[in-house]
């Protein structure tokens, strides 16, 4: 597996249609899901060399993407 694929369809195999059903049903989770999608993107960025961030920066980054993917988690269990 690639070690920077951390899209949510990877993250959570077996939630996918759920995913998908939560999307289109509750405006929170669609913001939640949008947010780690280009929160993701932005890591994977600098993560591949497009651009240039401090590693502060990033690490912030990535611990406001795994916040975001636990509540995204926790919308999934309910």
């Amino acid at each position: 597996m690639d070690l920077l694929n951390h899209d949510l369809a990877h993250e959570f195999p077996e939630h996918v249609e759920k995913m998908r059903e939560l999307k289109m049903s509750d405006a929170h989770f669609a913001k939640l899901f949008s947010e780690y999608d280009e929160d993701n993107h932005a890591i994977a960025k600098y993560e591949l060399g497009g651009a240039v961030i401090s590693d502060d920066a990033l690490d912030s980054m990535k611990k406001k993407r795994l916040k975001t993917k636990d509540e995204i988690y926790r919308l999934l269990q309910a």
